[in-house]
C-alpha cells in the first residue's frame, strides 16, 4: 500500500466515524421509527386446537373481523392497531401461561376471551393483577363477575340464571325425573348444580348426579343411568363430550329428553351426535347467545363472516365481534382523554365500564357494577336438523330476559 493511499483511507474512516457520531440530523433508523409509532393491541384467547376448536376459532374470527372493520377510528388518530390471538386449548394451565405472556406486552390494552369459564377464571386473575381489561363474549360461571374485578366484564348472562331456565323448561315439558351428568369443570359442574337445585325446588326427582371426564366410552355412566330410568338426561359441559354421551345413550335405547346448557351450542353437536339427537323426545339446550341469525342487526356480520372465512359463524362469534368493538371503543375514548396518546391499562378498564347503551350487533349492552350485562337474554333451543350446516336453523322455543342478581 502506498503512503498516499493509506492517508486517503484514514481520512475516509475519520469522516465516517464523525458522521455516525453526529447522525441525529439524518433519517431515523428502522428501530427508532418503530419505537415512535403509537401501537395498541387487543389479544384474544380461545381454544384454537383440540375438540373445542370449532367454537374457539369462530370466536377468534369474530374478533378479527371486528378489528378489521372498526379499527379505522383509532388509525385516524395516528395509532397502529393489532390483534394477537392465543390458543388456550380449553386448558386452565395453558390459559394462565398465555395470560402471563399477554400482560407482559405493554402494548396490549384489552383481552377478548375466553370460551371456557374454567380457563377464564384463573387467567383473568392475571389480567386483574395487571389492570388489563378483559371482556368475555361467552363465559357464564357466576364467579367470572362475582369477584367484582373492575377489569373483568362479560356481555352474556350467568349460569345461576341459565340453570334455572333449563330446569323450568324441563318442568314445562312435564318431566318428573332427571339424571344429571357434568364434566367436572367450573362451568359444567356449576351449571349442573344450579339446574339440580331448581329442579328439586320444582318437585322433580333427581335420580343421579355425577361427574365424568370420559370422552369415548360412557358405559360406566350410562348403565346405572338406564337402570334408574329417568325421563331426562341433563349434561353440564361442552358439545364434544355431550355429543358422544347422547349418541351412546340413544344407541342403548334411551328415548327421553336430552338437555344441556350453552356448552352444547355448536354445529359439532349434530356432526358428532348424528340423527339420534332428533329421536325420542328430542334434544334441547339453553343458551345465553345462540346463532347470530337471532339478532336482527347481525345480518351483515353473517354475510361478511361467510365471505371472509368461507363458513357460517358459530355461536358466540357475534358476541366476540361486539366484545372486540367494545375494546376498541374504550381504547379510543381513553386515548382521546389522554390527548391522543396511548392510554394506560387502568384508563381503558375504566372506559369499558363507562360505555353506556353500546349498540352492538347482538343488541344494546350496558354493564352493572360487577360487569354483568343488564337485561341478559336466555334462550331455550330445540335441535331440529341433523345436518351441521343447518345448526343455525334450530328452533327458538322460548326467550327470557333476566336481570343479573345484585
Amino acid at each position: 500500500m502506498t503512503k498516499r493511499l493509506f492517508v486517503l483511507l484514514t481520512l475516509m474512516m475519520v469522516v465516517s466515524m464523525l458522521a455516525a457520531a453526529c447522525g441525529g440530523g439524518g433519517a431515523p433508523a428502522a428501530g427508532e421509527q418503530k419505537a415512535a409509532e403509537k401501537i395498541v393491541k387487543v389479544a384474544s384467547q380461545s381454544p384454537l386446537s383440540g375438540g373445542q376448536s370449532a367454537i374457539g376459532t369462530s370466536l377468534k374470527n369474530g374478533a378479527e373481523l371486528s378489528l378489521e372493520q372498526n379499527k379505522g377510528r383509532l388509525e385516524a388518530m395516528g395509532f397502529k392497531v393489532e390483534m394477537v390471538a392465543f390458543d388456550d386449548q380449553a386448558t386452565p394451565d395453558v390459559g394462565v401461561a398465555n395470560a402471563k405472556k399477554i400482560v407482559s406486552d405493554p402494548a396490549i390494552l384489552c383481552v377478548v376471551g375466553h370460551w371456557n369459564s374454567g380457563v377464564q377464571i384463573p387467567s383473568s386473575e392475571e389480567y386483574h393483577a395487571a389492570g388489563l381489561a378483559n371482556i368475555s363474549a361467552a363465559n357464564t360461571n357466576p364467579k367470572v363477575t362475582d369477584r367484582r374485578y373492575k377489569e373483568v366484564s362479560r356481555i352474556v348472562g350467568r349460569d345461576d340464571m341459565q340453570g334455572k331456565v333449563g330446569a323450568e323448561f324441563a318442568n314445562k315439558l312435564g318431566v318428573k325425573s332427571a339424571y344429571i351428568i357434568h364434566d367436572k369443570t367450573a362451568y359444567g359442574q356449576g351449571i349442573a348444580e344450579f339446574f339440580k337445585v331448581r329442579a328439586e325446588e320444582l318437585g322433580m326427582k333427581v335420580v343421579g348426579f355425577e361427574g365424568t371426564e370420559e370422552k369415548a366410552n360412557f358405559d360406566a355412566v350410562l348403565n346405572p343411568l338406564l337402570n334408574a330410568n329417568p325421563e331426562l338426561i341433563y349434561f353440564g359441559g361442552i358439545y364434544d363430550q355431550a355429543a358422544v354421551l347422547f349418541k351412546q345413550a340413544r344407541e342403548k335405547g334411551f328415548m327421553g329428553v336430552l338437555l344441556g346448557p350453552d356448552g352444547l351450542d355448536s354445529s359439532d353437536l349434530t356432526k358428532i351426535g348424528g340423527p339420534g339427537l332428533l329421536e325420542g323426545k328430542g334434544t334441547y339446550y339453553t343458551t345465553v347467545g345462540g346463532p347470530a341469525s337471532l339478532y336482527p342487526d347481525a345480518a351483515k356480520y353473517i354475510e361478511d363472516y361467510k365471505a371472509k372465512f368461507g363458513e357460517e359463524p358459530q355461536p358466540y362469534s357475534a358476541q366476540a365481534y361486539d366484545a372486540m368493538n367494545m375494546c376498541l371503543t374504550a381504547i379510543e375514548n381513553a386515548a382521546k382523554a389522554a390527548g391522543n396518546q396511548v392510554p394506560t391499562r387502568a384508563a381503558v378498564a375504566d372506559a369499558v365500564r363507562a360505555l353506556k347503551d353500546f349498540k352492538g350487533i347482538t343488541g344494546t349492552i350496558n354493564f352493572d357494577s360487577k360487569g354483568d350485562p343488564l337485561d341478559a337474554k336466555y334462550y331455550v333451543m330445540q335441535v331440529v336438523n341433523a345436518d351441521p350446516a343447518k345448526w343455525g336453523e334450530n328452533k327458538v322455543i322460548e326467550t327470557i330476559v333476566i336481570q343479573p342478581p345484585p
